[in-house]
């Protein structure tokens, strides 16, 4: 069931219509739009012991992470988190060609990677077999034999200073039309798209296990933490699926 203002069973093929992106104007005025994609255990964990959230995720939560991201323009995920969760290859999917292409998006949303150090997987079946080239986002610091090794297999757009600012990120995606950005993680990245107050939606998991928190990283606390509201809940299988968004944008 739902609770809130959306009624109904937890259903594949319509869960994204509960997921919706809001409406922008022309592609000069469009600021990005970021949802977080979140689980937790009742105990605070964001991964099970083998220190992925997949182990303590369940079908109807990745059935709403597959929706969340069947209509967004990309995935913004850390290099950490790409390879750890062991990312494969964004594909187009047929089904959604038609709705795809009248919102004017690509066929397949565009994986795009925040990464330090470049150390990422290249395997021939991972997500550089993307059907879009997959943007790396790094710094002038990163190893140059890591970046060579990238440069003919992904677009990699290489920022100045010392660490990646997440808010160039987001400005270029947007400078690209890339707007309906969905942030997976891990827990830094979105620390720090919370942090530069760019973070307008959270779809949060909460996963009915008890699992600790020793694989789970730790952030700094945020001083001026950001206040979300609630738009609406979905429940199955004992997990609970919110969806909030910040409180001046609800």
């Amino acid at each position: 069931m739902i609770l809130g203002p959306a009624v109904g069973p937890v259903e594949a093929d319509d869960v994204a219509d509960h997921y919706p992106w809001p409406e922008r104007g022309p592609a000069e005025d469009r600021r990005p739009w970021v949802r977080a994609m979140m689980v937790s255990t009742l105990d605070g964990a964001a991964a099970g012991a083998d220190g992925l959230s997949l182990s303590v995720s369940g079908t109807a939560d990745r059935a709403v992470f597959t929706a969340v991201r069947r209509f967004a323009d990309v995935v913004l995920v850390g290099g950490g988190t790409l390879a750890a969760e062991e990312y494969g290859p964004m594909r187009a999917n047929p089904d959604d060609a038609a709705r795809r292409a009248a919102q004017g998006q690509a066929p397949a949303s565009r994986l795009a990677v925040v990464s330090g150090s470049l150390r990422l997987p290249l395997g021939e079946d991972g997500f550089l077999a993307s059907d879009l080239p997959p943007l790396v986002y790094t710094t002038e610091q990163s190893p140059a034999d890591a970046r060579a090794a990238l440069a003919d297999r992904c677009e990699l757009v290489v920022l100045p200073g010392e660490r990646v600012d997440v808010a160039a990120v987001l400005a270029d995606l947007a400078a690209r039309g890339l707007w309906r950005v969905v942030c997976e993680g891990g827990p830094t990245l979105l620390r720090q798209v919370t942090a530069a107050g760019l973070l307008d939606e959270a779809d949060l998991t909460f996963s009915p296990v008890l699992a600790g928190t020793s694989t789970t990283p730790t952030t700094e606390v945020l001083s001026d933490p950001a206040r979300f509201a609630l738009r609406h809940v979905l429940t199955e299988d004992g997990f609970l699926m919110g969806r909030y968004v910040r409180e001046d944008l609800a």
